[in-house]
């Protein structure tokens, strides 16, 4: 899959896409970052890129001409790429949109800057907008690196083991459930009994469970879009008594809040003496 980044800061691409998974990916071929600085695309000599807004106010917008001149000579290759807006007034990315993106051969990714992409580019010449939050970022490159992130660990070859993606959060409206590893225990802090059992069933319905209970808790908004079977009932009850015992267990007796406190105290007063 090619990836085509539409930019006024091209530098800021060269670390991140090409370390870690995406930097394998792109070794092995199995994917290919192209970043295009759009000044090269400016006719004028100052190479100017942006304007003052017609009607007034405030900041400057970006101009039509080098943008769509950037797009329409990446449309003539081909494959021809899926020209994707990084805009807050786009739709806002999810998983799905990951995986619907996935499917495409070629996409390319345009970052605004500034006040945002003169309208008529939006309107006439791409295929998509899409916003990654409600929130405000200097330009459009960090957006472009999170879908170049997560549209190809989806791409078949590229993770190396194909069940990853069917596991992880939001491939269903749910998250993720907890994860340990070595030691088995750390600081006084131990794991689940039941994952040192061995019984493969028990594990997957305690992390079920669990799964269901950690989006119940942090996102009601994901928890509400599920329809849970009389098994997922059942698992949720569970980890909902297992997470009260914990928490039960994880309160300061009074015999330990007042040993604390003495320690505190003997602490204090021999920061004192020291004076």
């Amino acid at each position: 899959m090619i990836f085509d980044i539409l930019t006024l800061f091209p530098a800021m691409f060269a670390a991140p896409m090409g370390q870690s998974i995406l930097g394998k990916a792109q070794a092995r071929g199995l994917v290919e970052v192209r970043v295009h600085n759009i000044r090269d695309y400016a006719t004028d000599k100052h190479q100017m890129t942006d304007d003052r807004p017609f009607g007034g106010g405030e900041g400057m917008v970006m101009k039509p001409e080098p943008l769509v001149s950037a797009i329409e000579s990446l449309q003539q290759e081909t494959p021809r790429p899926w020209v994707v807006l990084l805009t807050p007034q786009g739709r806002l990315f999810s998983q799905a949109i990951a995986w619907e993106l996935s499917h495409k051969t070629r996409v390319l990714f345009i970052c605004g800057r500034y006040e945002g992409v003169d309208e008529r580019v939006a309107e006439y010449y791409t295929d998509d907008q899409i916003s990654i939050g409600d929130y405000v970022l200097t330009g459009g490159e960090l957006a472009a690196m999170v879908l170049t992130d997560a549209v190809a660990r989806l791409i078949p070859g590229v993770l190396g083991n194909e069940a990853s993606t069917a596991t992880e959060s939001f491939n269903e409206p749910i998250l993720e459930h907890p994860q340990y590893t070595r030691p088995r225990d750390f600081r006084g802090q131990g794991i689940p009994e039941i994952l040192l059992s061995g019984n493969h069933e028990a594990i997957e319905s305690w992390r079920r469970g669990q799964a269901l209970y950690r989006t119940r808790q942090r996102r009601p908004d994901l928890f509400a879009k599920l329809i849970l079977s009389r098994r997922d009932e059942e698992l949720l009850r569970r980890a909902e008594e297992e997470n009260e015992i914990h928490s039960r267990k994880s309160v300061p007796t009074d015999d330990q809040e007042n040993g604390f406190a003495l320690c505190r105290i003997g602490a204090l007063s021999g920061s004192e003496s020291q004076r």
